[in-house]
């Protein structure tokens, strides 16, 4: 696809609530990435985990500094947002080159990890969890 900053690839990625639309750009004016208009570290408040698991699909390919990457992000808490974003950048890297598939499935950034919230049953107090019960 293509838009006023150039040519890009664009991915979905998802996790729990957490939504990521990701776009990769080819040649970019600074290589970096931008989550919903903010620097990637400013956004993760300089949560290291959460931004080596944001970079860790390009460090795979080793692709650093390569490409721009904007995203726009919503739902979810901060985990899962990073984690969305992880497999956006991963399904992204595919429509570049088929050759990652093999560096990133071994990885595991291209599952989609299924998990939701159960969602609650009457006359329980949560999903599972039963009042409780009194003997006499």
């Amino acid at each position: 696809m293509v838009n006023e900053k150039g040519k890009y690839f664009y991915a979905v990625g998802r996790r729990k609530t957490a939504v990521a639309k990701v776009r990769v750009y080819e040649k970019g004016e600074k290589p970096g990435i931008v989550v919903n208009d903010k620097d990637l570290t400013s956004f993760f408040a300089e949560n290291k985990t959460l931004i080596e698991k944001v970079n860790s699909p390009f460090n795979v390919v080793e692709l650093q500094d390569k490409y721009t990457v904007t995203v726009k992000v919503l739902g979810g808490g901060i985990t899962g947002q990073a984690e969305a974003i992880r497999l956006g950048i991963s399904r992204a890297l595919l429509l570049i080159d088929e050759e990652y598939k093999h560096v990133l499935k071994a990885h595991g950034y291209l599952t989609r990890d299924p998990r939701e919230v159960e969602r609650k049953k009457p006359g329980l107090k949560k999903a599972r969890r039963a009042p409780q019960w009194k003997k006499r």
